[in-house]
């Protein structure tokens, strides 16, 4: 069993395909399917069922998936210890990264000063719901994500806190009010936004013991607004994921009580994280801490 192999494995995992992962290795379909069946006549299971172009894991082949992945995410570790100690001239950062905040607001700054300190350090950025990127840090698909704080599960790193707003039309009745409850957005229609702070909101709701009227589910926080400058709805919203310029066809307004979000990175463990990840850590939080 080699690296080479359970690269290959991951990746025609992810892919779902051995024509899409040969073409993401540069090398041959038949070297992949090559080192699949070693793979599989090494561990005497099947790893991967095929259906024409398109291939499913096993039973056996999730598990050790997962394993894999572990490994190579060690393997990985190793190289960039070793990269460190020559002054971190190469190796690989995996960034997930959810919603307006952190893809457009956090992110761009970080990887500003990143990439002038650590030029040989090559960064690749996964974008996804809020819940995706928690579910990417446990298959280690990815080395750091931007999360919605509290993350038990992980090691964090908190960076900024904003608070929660309700988006309505602007020319709802509530758009009179100074603020608003939660219950107050139960009669209209709602618009859930699965890009950013979905998992929050729904939280927040189930907590109140609220059900709000889910009418609509985006998952863009542009065709929320869209939907709510149009009048078909109304939403809850963290503040720091809106535009910077001002709307006039929607209103926000705080609600009550107040409801912070802080936002963070997360990683799986900080003892085995690379020498990049922690690079990336350090800078983000000396960077939010200015």
């Amino acid at each position: 069993m080699t690296l080479t192999q359970l690269e290959i494995f991951s990746l025609v995992a992810e892919l779902q395909g051995f024509t899409a992962a040969a073409n993401r290795l540069g090398i041959s379909q038949s070297a992949v399917s090559h080192a699949l069946k070693s793979l599989e006549q090494e561990l005497g299971v099947e790893l991967l069922r095929r259906h024409g172009a398109q291939v499913e894991l096993s039973d056996i082949g999730q598990q050790l998936l997962l394993r894999a992945r572990a490994m190579l995410g060690l393997a990985n570790t190793l190289r960039q210890e070793a990269a460190d100690a020559r002054g971190m001239k190469r190796g690989t950062l995996r960034i997930g990264s959810f919603g307006p905040t952190s893809s457009i607001k956090l992110l761009p700054r970080i990887l500003q000063h990143y990439r002038a300190a650590h030029p040989g350090i090559e960064v690749h950025i996964d974008e996804g719901p809020d819940r995706q990127v928690l579910q990417w840090l446990e298959e280690r698909r990815i080395d750091v994500g931007f999360v919605v704080l509290p993350e038990e599960r992980f090691d964090t790193v908190a960076l900024v806190e904003d608070q929660m707003v309700a988006l309505m039309p602007a020319s709802h009745p509530l758009g009179l009010r100074a603020d608003v409850s939660l219950s107050d957005l139960c009669a209209d229609p709602f618009v859930l936004t699965e890009a950013g702070s979905c998992e929050l909101v729904s939280r927040l709701f189930s907590a109140a013991r609220l059900t709000p009227n889910i009418r609509y589910r985006c998952s863009q926080l542009m065709s929320t607004l869209d939907v709510v400058s149009r009048g078909d709805g109304l939403t809850v919203v963290a503040e720091g994921s809106l535009p910077d310029h001002d709307d006039c066809r929607y209103v926000k307004k705080p609600l009550t009580p107040t409801v912070s979000r802080r936002i963070g990175l997360a990683v799986l463990d900080r003892r085995q994280a690379s020498p990049a990840t922690l690079a990336f850590l350090k800078l983000a939080e000396s960077l939010e801490n200015r």
